[in-house]
């Protein structure tokens, strides 16, 4: 296809490049065009949705509350998470605009694991918001308060701000000297790693090493707070209250599932690296990106009641 043949041409023989090009999702380029629909879609709700969550809780005092605030932080990076890639994956699709610059590309890649793991580290504490709810109620508010749930966001912050960069520094003492063609729509980690010329071991080991210490930990401490909530509800005298607690958990639940079922697809799928043709890989790393960020403030407006009749009163401009 004459993109792909484009692209064929693009190498280098400097151990430094200056510029990267980017594929696009290679065998699907005749395709773009249409995939940059629901690509665009997506991106448009999740900025759409998040905003407008961020303004309800900010607006309504009553959801001046740690679960909301939790939930305002979540969306606040659901906001950034996506940026830092459709923007440039877009003027691929449409513009065939692929060159990125090497520094650029670090940057980007910087920022989408950062964010990406800050997620993660919110969800967490999400589910410790929770836990605090069922199972310790009557200290729940003294010991969640706004100075605490400030020192819990800045260290979700702080680690995944240490633990990440590294990974650019890592990447910019490697030589690239043969293709400056990135099979992907963004700087993917591994997608760069593949181009250097040298050994890739620290790379490979410090990727396993971060995902380890922030995806590991993280599910590790959301599975034990759902168990001791778990436990907790079913020791409650009736059924009506053990579904009124399970329900207060349902949005939280659907947020890790949709947080962390991509991203254990994602890393089953590269198990099987030479069984799996290319754009599965790249089509599941931007629905990894997208859609978290897109059905987020979508569950959250279905199932929390408060979020639900604020955003009617906001629409219909009129009392609910």
């Amino acid at each position: 296809m004459p993109q792909q043949d484009n692209l064929s041409g693009y190498n280098s023989t400097v151990s430094d490049p200056s510029v990267f090009f980017l594929s696009g999702i290679p065998g699907l380029e005749a395709m773009h065009l249409w995939i940059s629909i629901p690509f665009c879609s997506m991106f448009t709700v999740a900025l759409f949705g998040n905003c407008t969550l961020l303004y309800i809780i900010k607006t309504e005092p009553s959801l001046h509350k740690p679960m909301y605030y939790f939930l305002a932080m979540l969306a606040t990076i659901n906001l950034l998470l996506p940026t830092t890639t459709m923007p440039k994956t877009l003027s691929i699709f449409w513009f065939n605009s692929r060159e990125i610059n090497f520094t650029a590309c670090l940057v980007q890649m910087f920022f989408l694991y950062l964010f990406s793991s800050l997620e993660s580290g919110v969800v967490a504490a999400m589910a410790f918001d929770r836990y605090m709810a069922i199972c310790n109620p009557l200290r729940y508010v003294t010991i969640l308060t706004n100075s605490v749930i400030a020192k819990i966001g800045l260290a979700a912050l702080t680690r995944s701000f240490l633990f990440v960069l590294p990974v650019p520094f890592l990447l910019r003492r490697l030589p690239f000297c043969q293709s400056h063609v990135i099979a992907h729509c963004f700087c993917e980690h591994m997608a760069v790693v593949k181009l250097a010329c040298a050994s890739t071991r620290i790379n490979n080991l410090y990727g396993i090493l971060v995902t380890l210490f922030i995806d590991g930990l993280d599910m590790t401490l959301i599975s034990l707070s759902y168990v001791k909530i778990i436990r907790t509800v079913l020791s409650l005298a009736s059924k009506e209250e053990q579904l009124k607690a399970f329900g207060t958990c349902v949005s939280h639940f659907c947020a890790i599932l949709m947080a962390y079922t991509p991203m254990v697809l994602t890393t089953i799928i590269h198990r099987f690296d030479n069984q799996v043709v290319p754009y599965v890989h790249i089509l599941l790393a931007n629905f990894y990106f997208l859609f978290p960020p897109m059905m987020n403030p979508i569950v959250y407006g279905v199932k929390t009641k408060e979020i639900r009749d604020k955003v009617l009163l906001l629409f219909r401009g009129k009392n609910v």
